[in-house]
């Protein structure tokens, strides 16, 4: 192999790595938000066995969206490590293909696509954990009392 296509091999086999510091900013951004979460929860945990009537229902109703919101998460970081998983798949297999001089781009296109694919629905579910986390942010019409004039 020559030092031309070892330069072309390397350059090739980069350009799915900034995808892979994509996944890994996001990948920060969504364990950061578990974080704040998970503590979330643990504060309303707290609180349960201490409230009764209309607070109750609204520490459970929350604990309900927290809950769905850790699941949306979890479920996103596991859509986007298996996206990172498939990036560097094809890292290797583009290295490999590049160095044994044998044709496995379409196994490169493959894998890529998938890691892709991964990554747009990582992304769905967390713009549906952001969804959830806005419906949690609302006030509550019990507080806001529009039955009353002022």
């Amino acid at each position: 192999m020559t030092d031309g296509m070892i330069v072309q091999t390397i350059q090739l086999a980069l350009t799915p790595v900034f995808v892979l510091v994509a996944i890994g900013n996001i990948l920060n951004i969504l364990s950061s938000r578990l974080g704040r979460v998970v503590d979330r929860a643990r504060n309303l945990q707290e609180r349960h066995g201490s409230t009764h009537g209309i607070e109750h229902d609204m520490i459970v109703s929350e604990l309900r969206l927290v809950d769905r919101r850790m699941t949306l998460i979890t479920h996103a970081v596991r859509l986007m490590v298996l996206s990172a998983l498939a990036i560097g798949i094809t890292v290797a297999v583009l290295f490999l293909s590049g160095l044994s001089g044998l044709q496995w781009h379409t196994a490169a296109a493959i894998t890529f696509l998938a890691a892709i694919v991964l990554l747009l629905l990582a992304l769905v579910l967390f713009l549906r954990e952001t969804q959830v986390a806005a419906e949690a942010l609302r006030i509550p019409s019990d507080y806001l009392e529009l039955h009353r004039q002022i």
